[in-house]
């Protein structure tokens, strides 16, 4: 069951329908701490918490000496056999990274199953992508990894970071995911000399509540993948960090990490996965029978949200999104059905524009599927289903909709877009009711909410106010510095 605007809302599609009973958002993470808990951090933060930070630190440090003798020389584009010296570095610095993870309370690693060699499976999948703390069977294996050319410049961790030679990807490069996935080819291909690569084909972190889509990046080259599990089967799962999220940040996760006695996990190595010919020819879906038999290891549920779905849900600013939104499944579904592909600006305004002309005209599902030039399917019966009301929706709102998660971090754009969508000619004005409307689709704000918002910005109780009303009271709430921030699309 979904909840749009009060009511209950039960999907077509059977097995969206099996989550959505209980649905979750999966890029947030909410944590309740009893008082009892709230004491006990107390105590570790000031006797446990300090002692196992600087022992973690020493150990980094004592591991770059190592790092930084063993990758002299080292050529980037190329393999050396492993010489004698360097199966001793390699095993010093397992060593040194086990003592570390040991320091911040993982006292026990379990391990299920049989690595497969790299000319058996070249390429390990890693999921549920949660933490930093993943990297624990990347130390444990040095196997190489996909990240960021910036974190080579990185002291004392670009050093170690060049130890288990992975595949960098440059932001500043436009033709750097092409690049990434011929390297990544070139490895798989290689026959074992190549380090395995471990990837994580979620492509961002989630709470672990189900398996996200996977990003086909290591599912190109077409070569066997050999899949792995993850498990925190924590007391207190302490150990998510979502990309800043709400309430706690990265500082703060690792701090409460770190707080906590003892920290499991479980790392579990799945029966290596041999592509079909078919496969080998779709990534995608390839991909998709991957995480099918992860998620069946896993006992968790697979939803089709993707990384673009998190940067939604990571908005920050007025256009914060509620941790149960029904935004993200309208996302969802809306790139399902690729009404999301090549939406610029100048295309939201041609939608406004037309959703203008109904002049509030509410539109039947076959008045909606002709709107959007597609049939009526499963998938357009459940983005329909979210707005409809009496068996007709307001194209308005969809449009409102499809400007948020096409622009989730221009909150203002998409105010002044809805604004104009609704505002009377004669005066560019609306009424509460529209408000109520706007802010109810675009921010899930509630009706009460609504109002006080309305009565906060008609001060002179004319019972309508326009856009320009709305964003001087915005801009006294929200710094100009702000809103900039919040209108930036991050890099």
């Amino acid at each position: 069951m979904k909840f749009v605007n009060g009511k209950r809302v039960t999907p077509a599609n059977g097995e969206d329908s099996q989550l959505s009973a209980k649905f979750r958002n999966p890029f947030m993470h909410e944590l309740r701490l009893t008082a009892l808990q709230k004491v006990k951090i107390a105590v570790m933060t000031v006797t446990l918490f300090p002692v196992r930070l600087l022992f973690a630190a020493f150990m980094m440090l004592l591991a770059w000496p190592f790092a930084f003798v063993a990758t002299v020389g080292l050529s980037e584009d190329a393999v050396e056999p492993l010489s004698w010296w360097r199966w001793l570095v390699d095993l010093a610095l397992k060593a040194i990274m086990r003592a570390m993870w040991f320091s911040g309370g993982f006292h026990w690693v379990r391990v299920k199953g049989r690595p497969a060699l790299p000319s058996e499976a070249p390429i390990l999948t890693l999921a549920p992508h949660s933490s930093y703390f993943d990297a624990i069977p990347v130390t444990m294996t040095m196997a190489s990894i996909v990240m960021k050319a910036e974190s080579k410049d990185i002291p004392v961790w670009g050093t170690l970071i060049k130890f288990i030679r992975p595949v960098f990807v440059s932001r500043s490069d436009q033709d750097s995911r092409r690049k990434t996935v011929e390297e990544i080819k070139r490895r798989a291909f290689s026959a074992g000399e190549w380090p395995q690569i471990m990837i994580f084909p979620e492509g961002t972190c989630t709470n672990r509540s189900c398996l996200i889509a996977f990003k086909p990046g290591a599912f190109i080259p077409g070569v066997p993948v050999q899949p792995v599990v993850l498990r925190y089967p924590n007391e207190v799962v302490r150990t998510e960090s979502l990309s800043e999220t709400p309430p706690f940040s990265t500082s703060q996760i690792l701090w409460l990490t770190l707080c906590q006695l003892h920290n499991s996990i479980e790392i579990e190595y799945l029966p290596t996965y041999t592509p079909s010919e078919v496969e080998k020819r779709d990534p995608a879906l390839f991909a998709s029978n991957v995480r099918r038999i992860m998620a069946k290891a896993l006992h968790l549920p697979i939803i089709d949200y993707s990384f673009e779905d998190c940067q939604l849900a990571m908005a920050k600013g007025p256009l914060c999104l509620p941790s149960h939104t029904c935004l993200l499944e309208f996302s969802r579904l809306v790139r399902r059905l690729g009404l999301k592909v090549g939406v610029t600006d100048q295309i939201l305004q041609e939608e406004s524009g037309r959703a203008r002309r109904l002049c509030g005209g509410k539109i039947s599902l076959e008045s909606f599927a002709k709107y959007v030039n597609l049939p009526v399917t499963e998938t357009l019966q459940d983005v329909f289903a979210l707005f409809e009301e009496h068996g007709q929706m307001d194209v308005r709102e969809y449009v409102i909709a499809l400007s948020v998660v096409c622009r989730p971090f221009r909150h203002l754009d998409t105010i002044q877009l809805a604004f104009r969508m609704f505002e009377a000619e004669e005066d560019g004005a609306i009424v509460e009711d529209e408000l109520a409307v706007i802010l109810k689709t675009a921010l899930g704000v509630a009706d009460l909410t609504a109002c006080d918002v309305f009565r906060a910005v008609d001060t002179e109780d004319k019972g309508k106010i326009t856009c320009g009303m709305y964003l001087d009271v915005h801009l006294c709430l929200h710094p100009p510095s702000l809103v900039a921030s919040c209108n930036r699309r991050p890099s």
